[in-house]
């Protein structure tokens, strides 16, 4: 390569990491982070197989991304998978924020602790109560975001899916140190891909449980985060992604799908045969299911939430 295509190069590579990095960076406790053991400590993160794991998080913060051209008032809160043993923060993270980008949406990612014991007090939780706060960050300033205050959702994958289900059944218990009853943390709609669901022994996913309530939780615990025991008529209208071929079983979704509709909640549910887990947009050579984008922008759009 000479001199003139290298710089034309990295002047494109730039541009493009402008277009799609994050705008903001907004930390969910300033002024200190709520059941921290002791001291902030360095996160660890690496790359392998294509796939950035992040791990000891001590600074949840949410990064926000705004669409070049804005057309819609929505804002989905979007939490990344990883069992509660770590985020798998750029395929079901930075990747989905730059799909609502190119679509006219704007994105936040939320970098939410994971129930570490060694680190945090009540580790359980911990990834509840970000969620719940990163609710309260964006429809406390949807104003200065530019998105509307009731239009605010949630979207998870794997076990993010787990939070983003126990968001939207737990919504009137504000957990934590830090509450405020003036701002409701209900999500306006959820998109759950390829969710746990339930902790049930028969259909849960083993780690995701563990890692959560650890080795041998007790039947309450496993009834309380049993998010399809928990829908009514207030949970928020749902779109669910799940595949036959999946080690986290898609009676998660079906199960989540039937209290939705046994409770009237506006609910869309869609089953592939093959595409295993944790695809995303990223992994290809896996059949219809990589279309399943398309299906939840549908949704969206019927829902007038995208243009």
């Amino acid at each position: 390569m000479n001199l003139k295509n290298f710089l034309l190069f990295a002047v494109l590579f730039l541009i493009s990491v402008k277009l799609f990095a994050q705008d903001e960076i907004i930390l969910l406790y300033p002024n200190g982070v709520p059941g921290l053991n002791g001291e902030e400590i360095q996160e660890d993160s690496k790359t392998t197989d294509g796939i950035t794991r992040v791990k000891d998080i001590t600074q949840p913060a949410l990064y926000l991304y705004k669409p070049k051209e804005k057309t819609s008032d929505a804002a989905v809160i979007i939490c990344p998978g990883g069992g509660y043993s770590i985020l798998a923060i750029d395929h079901e993270g930075y990747d989905i924020a730059k799909w609502f980008n190119e679509r006219g949406v704007t994105a936040f990612i939320l970098k939410y602790r994971l129930p570490q014991q060694n680190l945090f007090e009540n580790s359980e939780i911990r990834p509840l109560q970000d969620a719940q706060q990163a609710i309260r960050i964006v429809r406390g300033n949807a104003e200065k975001y530019g998105v509307s205050q009731n239009k605010i959702g949630i979207m998870g994958f794997s076990a993010g899916g787990h939070l983003t289900s126990t968001l939207s059944t737990h919504f009137q218990t504000q957990v934590g140190e830090i509450t405020d009853s003036t701002i409701s943390v209900r999500p306006d709609f959820s998109l759950l891909i390829y969710p746990v669901i339930t902790f049930s022994d028969s259909i849960t996913h083993s780690g995701t449980r563990k890692n959560l309530l650890g080795e041998n939780p007790s039947l309450e615990k496993i009834e309380l985060y049993s998010n399809e025991n928990h829908v009514t008529k207030e949970t928020p209208p749902t779109f669910l992604i799940s595949t036959t071929d999946d080690g986290v079983p898609a009676e998660n979704s079906i199960l989540y799908f039937l209290a939705c509709k046994k409770n009237s909640v506006p609910v869309e549910l869609h089953i592939y045969e093959k595409g295993g887990h944790g695809y995303a947009l990223k992994k290809k050579g896996r059949g219809p299911v990589e279309t399943w984008a398309d299906r939840m922008a549908d949704w969206l759009k019927e829902r007038k939430l995208m243009k």
